[in-house]
């Protein structure tokens, strides 16, 4: 569900895991606390979310999410995204970008300045 490689997830494990013994993890009915500890802080869910997980609770979850109407999905996503934060953070970017270009002008003149000086 998480998109998770098996080879992604062993190589986070560490040097002693590999694809196949993640696989023969996977298969087991009981996984000792430790390992299902250092998997969920990987995965970045609750350990219990896996001791507890129900595959028919998940997908009920994804159908009463997705519905299906004459082939498109109702999804409605929700962005928060304020144009004008996001008019700001360019502006203050042009800005910082410009100084930049002044500063470095600035250097160039006084480079040239040395050397025309030092040619009197």
């Amino acid at each position: 569900m998480l998109q998770i490689k098996q080879e992604g997830l062993a190589f986070e494990l560490g040097d002693d895991w590999t694809q196949k013994r993640v696989s023969l993890l996977e298969q087991k009915e009981v996984i000792e606390q430790d390992i299902l500890d250092q998997i969920a802080r990987i995965l970045k869910v609750p350990s219990d979310a896996i001791k507890n997980f129900d595959e028919e609770q998940a997908i009920n979850i994804i159908s009463n999410t997705f519905h299906d109407t004459n082939g498109l999905v109702n999804y409605n996503p929700t962005f928060n995204i304020n144009p004008i934060d996001k008019w700001i953070e360019a502006l203050e970017e042009n800005k910082k970008l410009y100084e930049r270009l002044l500063q470095a002008e600035q250097e160039k003149n006084q480079l040239l300045q040395r050397l025309l000086d030092g040619k009197s």
